[in-house]
């Protein structure tokens, strides 16, 4: 969304057509909500703000090595580096301060940023077509009710609405249902990816080096993996990537991720530190086939609403900010001549198709698909795909929704995961609160049920209420009576680090995650 505004504002300034941008964020500022890994493809960087160095962007660790293990219970196994996965000439970064510093370049171009205001609601005109967004009101009470704070939300109207709200994005979503954008891709897929920060002692720091793990504590049937990214500062960031096909509906990802961080392997490297921050969020993992039509009259999807990432690669961000740019070329001309307002911009997807990052994302269309037989199978199909096809395969693997696959809790085997030692791995509430999460306690809960009994009529009946287990911030919990009698679902809406994976797993799409008050949510610091 901010390359998107820096380019619109960059063409006007080239062409001294003065137009109107205006950016919302529902996080408290600029990066408060963003979390990944990250390693940097400065790519798109490089086309869009050539002299990002003297501007000062905090891109402070280039990559130097990379490290590829494939985990057994109790050893590993070094493995060669996969093509997609060097990270020569990359950078390991924080995306919360990256995006904090394009929020410094698009204001100094002159674009309006809005933090803490949450688009709640598309806008449409009597046509149909999208001319806006309506920001939440504020100050209304868990009843419905106005309370003493009450601030109506107000209605933003533009030309053009260019929807960019990262993965699985509320008002992307319902924009998908309602212009049928998904009638010739298939169905976005997803992983949840978890991630803490930890400062560790300077002895075991390697500025610049980046190791990824596949295998243990996964079965060979579920897709995942590690990183570990060692920034400056003596800080090192791990996460844990776990595809949302699985099938147990007693695997917890948070409870994998605690019991990865005990392997022989990487347990030694956060002994003697300290962990400083926790987050997670959902991760689009569909790739090219699952990129839904576009455009709409009045806006598009751009970035991870539409689904633009490299998933061999573990990145999304050069492809995200191509994306913004290209849509903001293709728009340009339209706002210029005066004719753009309800439009639908066809000329974005054209030209996205003439670009690196549709030939880069085509090339590896297979690979994350070919991962839905076993991880055995991915990483065979994965290395005839790279090395003997190089990407050009005369088909396409297929993808399926990942809540049609859980299993029935009677059909599968109960996980015992080890207590937490508070060492190397914790809990979520402790985890949570290193989030900085907060939300206006006396707000309707914006996790919303489309039917009440379902929760306990169907989850906990079929699949041993799941969402207990899939939520990385113990935001759903069934409690029962002190004789073990009258299960009933409570959502700790409180707690809610945005991941939007409820929104995601749940087997019969019956959560529906809408937007809270505008600040709410996590407060990520260097994530």
């Amino acid at each position: 969304g901010l390359s998107a505004a820096i380019r619109l504002k960059q063409l006007a300034a080239e062409q001294g057509h003065d137009i109107g941008v205006c950016v919302l964020e529902k996080g408290a500022e600029i990066g408060a909500h963003i979390l990944s890994g990250a390693v940097l493809e400065p790519r798109a960087l490089n086309e869009l703000i050539p002299d990002w160095k003297d501007k000062g962007a905090p891109l402070n660790t280039p990559a130097k090595e990379d490290h590829f293990l494939f985990l057994t219970q109790g050893g590993s196994i070094s493995l060669p580096t996969p093509p997609q996965m060097n990270n020569h000439g990359n950078y390991i970064i924080s995306l919360g301060n990256f995006c904090r510093w394009l929020g410094q370049q698009a204001e100094a171009l002159g674009v309006e940023i809005y933090p803490g205001f949450a688009a709640a609601e598309v806008i449409q005109d009597e046509n149909g077509a999208v001319k806006g967004v309506a920001t939440g009101d504020m100050g209304i009470g868990k009843d419905g009710q106005p309370t003493a704070n009450y601030t109506r939300g107000v209605e933003l109207h533009g030309k053009q609405v260019l929807f960019a709200e990262g993965c699985r994005g509320s008002l992307s979503k319902g924009l998908i249902e309602r212009f049928n954008l998904r009638a010739e891709s298939d169905p976005q897929t997803y992983g949840i990816g978890i991630k803490e920060l930890w400062e560790i002692d300077p002895a075991k720091h390697q500025q610049g080096k980046i190791t990824h793990t596949v295998g243990w504590p996964m079965d060979s049937g579920t897709y995942g993996g590690s990183f570990l990214y060692h920034l400056e500062n003596n800080q090192v960031a791990v996460g844990f990537v776990i595809g949302l096909d699985y099938s147990n509906p007693h695997l917890s990802p948070f409870e994998e991720f605690q019991r990865f961080k005990q392997h022989p392997a990487i347990r030694p490297v956060f002994e003697g530190g300290r962990r400083i921050a926790y987050g997670a969020r959902a991760i689009n993992e569909g790739g090219f086939q699952s990129i839904p039509k576009l455009t709409f009259p009045g806006g598009a999807l751009i970035g991870c609403s539409a689904g633009f990432v490299n998933v061999p690669k573990i990145k999304g961000t050069h492809t995200a900010m191509k994306s913004g740019m290209t849509a903001a070329e293709a728009i340009f001309p339209r706002l210029k001549a005066g004719d753009a307002a309800g439009a639908e911009i066809t000329a974005y997807p054209e030209a996205l198709k003439k670009t690196w990052l549709w030939d880069e994302l085509y090339r590896v269309r297979n690979i994350r698909p070919s991962f839905h037989g076993g991880m055995w199978m991915g990483l065979a199909y994965s290395a005839i795909d790279t090395y003997l096809f190089r990407g050009k395969a005369p088909w396409t693997l297929h993808n399926h929704p990942d809540h049609t696959q859980l299993r029935k809790a009677s059909d599968t085997q109960k996980i015992a995961y080890p207590k937490p030692d508070g060492v190397v791995s914790f809990d979520r509430l402790s985890s949570v609160f290193l989030s900085a999460t907060n939300h206006e306690e006396n707000q309707p809960a914006h996790l919303t049920l489309k039917n009440k009994d379902v929760p306990v009529e169907v989850n906990l009946a079929l699949y041993d209420a799941p969402e207990q287990r899939y939520c990385p911030a113990g935001v759903y919990e069934i409690v029962r009576e002190s004789d073990g009698s009258n299960p009933r679902l409570q959502i700790n809406a409180q707690n809610c680090v945005h991941c939007k994976t409820c929104d995601i797993k749940d087997p019969t799409q019956n959560i529906n995650w809408v937007v809270p008050e505008g600040g709410g949510g996590p407060n990520y610091p260097n994530m």
